[in-house]
């Protein structure tokens, strides 16, 4: 399928060279994570109105994480939750580029949902943001219910990187023989050691998400190269995918990470994972939260809040 028009309109203006805007890999961290709250404002729209209640989660080395508690109409208390990670490429990103997800997401399923401000690179290197992770689901299993948090009905899921983060959790709380999620919900993950696959080359700029920025965010990231082969950066290196979660997976049909994806989900099922694997045609990266571009970031959105409801049903 073609590039969903307005994806192609939106997409010949901020590629347009004559625009003297420069390129997230020419920026410092700072000025990305800047350029990027911007764009936040400028993509999406707002999400629906519900309370929301301000946490902090205490890490194992004894910092506190900020994290940002949606509660959604769910009848029944402790509530079902969504634990949620937010993508970013682990440099960017926080609880105000996704709240209009969040927000969507507790106000139609219905359930609490919990947005973790895990720390960023380069400040944070690998594994620190997993280190995080783990972090706020030990949170989340001990004081959970003090919140109106229901542990034992939980599913756990998160974009781009945030779904990197949510499956690898998962594999690690197998790992651990610990109880797993009812549900991974994953928008295109990253779970490749490499970014070499026949739809990074084809896609490899133009289409939003591009190599050198994928290049640039991951060398803020990892401590070396050894560290790619490390399935918490990386889940198609782990050596087994068996006993984990079913899956809900999201990818786009113009995204660099189309074809990881896919072998992810083929790895899952074979496996015996079971995983719903729902290709969204003429979709860039990240459309869940381009609202303002394209209708299909609702229709996404509704899709993963029947996701949700019929996992926690």
């Amino acid at each position: 399928m073609p590039l969903h028009p307005d994806l192609e309109a939106f997409l010949e203006l901020a590629n347009e060279p004559s625009s003297g805007r420069p390129k997230m890999h020419q920026m410092t961290a700072e000025q990305a994570r800047a350029a990027y709250d911007r764009s936040t404002l400028a993509l999406d729209q707002p999400g629906n109105e519900l309370p929301i209640e301000m946490l902090e989660l205490q890490t194992r080395d004894g910092s506190k994480l900020p994290a940002r508690l949606y509660r959604g109409c769910a009848a029944d208390s402790p509530a079902p939750t969504l634990l949620f990670f937010h993508g970013g490429g682990y440099v960017l990103g926080g609880l105000g580029s996704h709240d209009s997800l969040c927000r969507d997401l507790a106000h139609g399923t219905p359930c609490n949902v919990i947005a973790v401000d895990y720390r960023l690179a380069p400040e944070h290197r690998f594994p620190t943001a997993f280190f995080d992770a783990q972090d706020a689901l030990a949170w989340l299993r001990v004081h959970g219910p003090e919140h109106g948090l229901d542990a034992r009905k939980l599913t756990i899921g998160g974009d781009s990187v945030g779904g990197t983060l949510a499956t690898a959790l998962c594999i690690a709380e197998r790992n651990a023989q610990r109880p797993q999620p009812i549900l991974q919900m994953l928008l295109y993950p990253c779970t490749a050691a490499r970014q070499d696959s026949a739809s990074h080359e084809r896609l490899a700029s133009g289409y939003l998400l591009e190599r050198e920025t994928l290049d640039w965010m991951f060398g803020q990231y990892l401590r070396s190269d050894t560290d790619r082969r490390d399935w918490r950066f990386a889940p198609l290196e782990a050596e087994d995918l068996d006993r984990l979660a079913p899956v809900h997976l999201v990818l786009a049909e113009y995204d660099p990470l189309m074809d990881e994806g896919k072998l992810y989900a083929e790895r899952l099922e074979a496996a015996g994972v079971g995983v719903s694997l729902h290709i969204y045609n003429g979709m860039v990266h990240d459309f869940a939260r381009l609202g303002c571009i394209t209708e299909e970031a609702d229709t996404l959105r509704h899709d993963l809040c029947q996701a949700l409801a019929q996992a926690f049903r």
